[in-house]
């Protein structure tokens, strides 16, 4: 199957844990919106403002496979875990993978909301000192609830996958996770990461994976940039 994804074409966002698991599968895709001229970001929001059918999807991330329109990241990945092969084969593993998920994109929420704590149709120079309040809140109290507590799922599941024998969606997803803080607080990142060297290492496992690697060094890796969920302040990072 040739999957289709949507995602806005020049940020890594939320549609690049989908674009990673992809990546990893070696799986047939095309990321819609990155096309040129109307077959690219028109495309895709015909698809959002036609409402298309009885499951029009609410915003993008959404996958297109066959007849199928999934939409939000981690039900994307919920489908395409076992089609992939990067999902555990019983129900109740899939389930826990899914929940990992779910709580990563909780996360992701957390990450987003150190440089747009009021509201997103604000700029970050209007709301600079809700930003650095929200900031200090989160290595202080956030950052370690998340990543300690994946650290100890790794931990107890063996050491190197957070769930089952073999590698995940939810790894991928984590090596993200990793990934965008290193961008937007390299400082702070660097203290906090020998806290989890669990977690750092299954980052560096997997960016060592032949085909992420090579993914990681194409033109189909958008880079990190001030408009996406990873934002670099310098005062947010002290």
């Amino acid at each position: 199957m040739r999957y289709e994804l949507y995602y806005h074409p020049t940020v890594q966002g939320r549609g690049e844990f989908v674009r990673l698991a992809l990546e990893e599968a070696g799986a047939d895709y095309v990321d819609v919106a990155r096309r040129k001229g109307k077959a690219g970001a028109p495309a895709m929001m015909k698809i959002i403002a036609d409402g298309r059918g009885a499951r029009p999807p609410f915003a993008p991330p959404f996958l297109k496979a066959g007849k199928l329109i999934i939409a939000q990241t981690a039900n994307i990945l919920f489908y395409l875990g076992p089609h992939l092969h990067l999902s555990p084969r019983d129900e109740a593993g899939r389930l826990w993978a899914h929940q990992l998920q779910l709580t990563i994109t909780d996360l992701v929420v957390e990450v987003h909301d150190t440089h747009h704590p009021i509201t997103s149709w604000l700029y970050y120079e209007e709301q600079r000192p809700a930003a650095k309040r929200r900031t200090k809140d989160f290595w202080r109290y956030r950052v370690p609830k998340y990543l300690g507590y994946f650290e100890r799922v790794l931990q107890k599941n063996g050491g190197k996958y957070l769930v089952g024998g073999r590698l995940s969606y939810v790894d991928l997803s984590l090596f993200q996770i990793v990934e965008g803080l290193r961008y937007a607080f390299p400082k702070r990142m660097k203290r906090f990461e020998k806290k989890i060297p669990g977690v750092v290492a299954l980052h560096d496992r997997v960016a060592q994976r032949p085909r992420i690697k090579a993914y990681l060094t194409s033109e189909r890796r958008i880079d990190f940039s001030q408009w996406g969920i990873y934002r670099y302040f310098k005062e947010l990072d002290a």
